[in-house]
């Protein structure tokens, strides 16, 4: 095919599309071929009609090679995660350096908070002097040099998606499993990964907020991932309740230092069984991840990270003297009882009005504003445990956030907690 139209009359009667087709449509995405146009009515057919896992991986490897696809000479496995984003999910910051102290190397492409999910670029850019724009160079010399790095998608790392995801958002195309896909996976297999583990959170926190909806967009990537060429497995989570005990940027920073400094609950619990198939899957020998993690050599590597990406030398000796603080830090009262039910997404949208999140591409946000103690389910709250605390600008701001989080807890029987980890696919 040679005519962008011929594609799209190809999905649209149920055809699907093939590797030449699919190319055609995502050089023609990154170069200005394709317009607008045909690019909309491109992706309303693929939600309509599907196109398959044969069209899924064609399309996925159209559109990561519409650009750069990075390649590494390194004495060790090119390893990467990917999650589907929740509340409190800070396990990028802690997951890297453990992997990395483990001897493989974690080139991590991130993003910036999507909706009501907070995003690991905007948490790590909490700290003062932090570049998550490195040139090539500097990304591979970080990488090389401390194990890991955290950076934006370049300019020339799967062009075709960053204009096809803007036209799904205006056209209504966005909740096509096939685009979803093709958009996750053409990002990270630009970055020239070996292996690949994806975390898809499932809850009342997710964007896929049933169990049939998530296996269906985990089976879909790790079919698709592996078609195209990179080991991938899959870790359906929980999201019924915020991962960590914070909300907000400065705010996990702090908890993720915690955590490579020894702390404990399921931010931890997750980032070792992450860690765990991150390394099996890139076929890689490891000893005891709890061990390796309370060594201390985690929370060395990434404090290098940290220095070698413009921030303080020190920031893991003194998180305090750096992470930027609200004005306002107030409890929410909650009566006596026990937490029954969270509607997380709620405590994402309290961050987001917070001033902790964007609701418009291109906002300023502010890196102090957030949730801190978050109560989770079956805990007893009362007039001498709140449900936690707001982080604010301003006392209006604290109200707020008071009003939305007590509206997001219920109290009541004590409930029947699922696993962390739900469900694995590979």
């Amino acid at each position: 095919m040679s005519d962008p139209r011929q594609v799209i009359a190809s999905v649209r009667d149920g055809r699907g599309v093939d590797g030449p087709g699919a190319a055609l449509m995502a050089q023609g995405l990154a170069d200005g071929g394709v317009s607008d146009a045909q690019a909309a009515a491109f992706a309303m057919a693929i939600l309509l009609r599907g196109v398959g896992d044969d069209g899924r991986i064609a399309l996925t490897r159209a559109m990561r090679d519409s650009g750069q696809v990075l390649q590494w000479d390194l004495p060790g496995a090119v390893v990467d995660k990917h999650s589907t984003g929740g509340i409190g999910d800070t396990v990028s910051l802690v997951l890297a350096p453990l992997l990395a102290a483990c001897g493989v190397f974690v080139p991590m492409i991130s993003g910036r908070g999507l909706g009501h999910t907070g995003g690991t670029l905007d948490k790590l850019e909490a700290i003062p002097g932090y570049n998550c724009d490195l040139t090539e160079e500097q990304f591979r010399e970080v990488v090389r040099q401390v194990g890991c790095a955290i950076v934006s998608a370049t300019g020339d790392l799967a062009p075709a998606d960053r204009r096809l995801y803007a036209i799904r958002d205006e056209s209504g195309t966005v909740e096509s499993i096939d685009l979803i896909t093709a958009s996750i996976l053409s990002k990270k297999l630009a970055a020239g990964l070996d292996a690949l583990v994806l975390d898809v959170k499932v809850g009342s926190g997710a964007f896929m907020r049933t169990t049939e909806a998530s296996e269906k967009l985990a089976r879909a990537l790790v079919t698709t991932a592996n078609g195209a060429g990179c080991r991938t497995v899959a870790l359906i989570t929980d999201m019924d309740q915020p991962l960590a005990r914070s909300a907000g940027n400065a705010l996990e920073v702090a908890e993720a230092i915690a955590v490579l400094q020894g702390g404990s609950g399921a931010l931890r619990d997750l980032t070792l069984a992450l860690a765990q198939e991150c390394l099996s899957v890139a076929e890689q020998k490891h000893g005891d991840l709890a061990a390796i993690l309370d060594s201390g050599r985690p929370a060395e590597i990434f404090g290098q990270m940290v220095a070698a990406q413009g921030g303080p030398t020190d920031l893991v000796e003194n998180p305090g003297n750096y992470l930027p603080k609200a004005h306002i830090i107030r409890p929410v009262p909650a009566p006596q009882g026990h937490v029954a039910k969270i509607e997380v997404t709620a405590l994402g949208h309290a961050v987001v009005a917070l001033g902790g999140g964007r609701v418009q591409a291109g906002e300023k946000i502010d890196p102090t504003v957030g949730l801190s103690g978050l109560a989770k389910l079956g805990e007893a709250v009362g007039p001498d445990r709140p449900l936690g605390m707001v982080h604010a600008a301003d006392e209006i701001a604290a109200d707020i956030a008071i009003a939305a989080v007590q509206a997001a807890y219920k109290l009541g029987a004590t409930p029947q907690r699922g696993p962390l980890v739900r469900a694995k696919i590979t």
